[in-house]
């Protein structure tokens, strides 16, 4: 009855890890329902919730050129116009461009979205409730990881099972569907992590998701100058509606 034993430690590691999966989805997510109601978003704010510090970075830069502050060549290389920022973001990135006044946009970007700035508006953000703090959402990418090990280690244990000798009575494929009991809740707590986690395990809480989901209605990039941002914002660089700054920014992710 060896193949017993292989059993349990499947249905053991598979429980162990989809309940891990279902406690760190559960903390993730635990917010009050009314939290964010009435509440607006900055555009860095919805960048954050969007796309992370980078996002944050790259609205700062947009906006900065369209107010012909900053100079966002095609060729990938961001120039000062204007040394005086308006906020802390833009001063961050005129900061980072450093004294020549001159930088490519790649490391401009990088250091832009590792600064204080960003990080205060991460704070403010997950104080609020609207953004997933970095412990759970390294938290429930772990969790997902271990539920990946599982499915695999179910699989090799039920390949061991079937590879070690059997009473006469039980017949292979019946041992097979036990194992696939196991197996199939592995993967269908990954399939619902997918569809159900996924979406805003990565930055925006559920009430930041809300939210989000309001100005993406609005969102048009053939309005008013505010509205354009907040699609950049929510959309990133792929919503620059004019060619010459879009291709700055192409030229930069394709040398990232």
């Amino acid at each position: 009855m060896l193949w017993v034993l292989f059993l349990l430690a499947a249905w053991a590691v598979a429980g162990t890890a989809c309940t891990r999966l279902c406690l760190a989805a559960v903390r993730a997510a635990a917010v009050d329902a009314d939290t964010g109601r009435g509440r607006e978003l900055t555009l860095y704010e919805a960048a954050f919730l969007s796309g992370g510090p980078r996002r944050v970075a790259d609205v700062t830069l947009v906006a900065m050129a369209r107010q012909r502050r900053l100079l966002l060549a095609h060729t990938g290389w961001a120039t000062v116009v204007d040394p005086r920022g308006r906020d802390e973001m833009e001063r961050s990135v005129i900061g980072a461009i450093g004294p020549e006044g001159q930088c490519r946009i790649a490391p401009v970007r990088a250091t832009a979205a590792a600064a204080d700035p960003v990080r205060g508006i991460a704070e403010g953000l997950v104080r609020a409730g609207l953004a997933v703090p970095d412990s759970a959402r390294t938290t429930v990418a772990t969790a997902v990881r271990q539920v990946r090990v599982a499915a695999v280690a179910v699989l090799g244990l039920g390949v061991a099972a079937l590879l070690t000798p059997l009473p006469p009575d039980m017949p292979r494929h019946l041992v097979a569907l036990w194992f696939a009991l196991p197996l199939a809740l592995t993967l269908s707590c990954l399939a619902v992590a997918r569809v159900e986690i996924h979406p805003y395990s990565r930055w925006a809480s559920p009430a930041g998701q809300r939210l989000l989901g309001a100005l993406t209605h609005t969102a048009d990039g053939a309005a008013d100058d505010r509205t354009y941002l907040t699609s950049v914002a929510v959309r990133g660089v792929r919503a620059i509606g004019e060619p010459d700054l879009r291709a700055a920014f192409t030229h930069r992710e394709s040398h990232d």
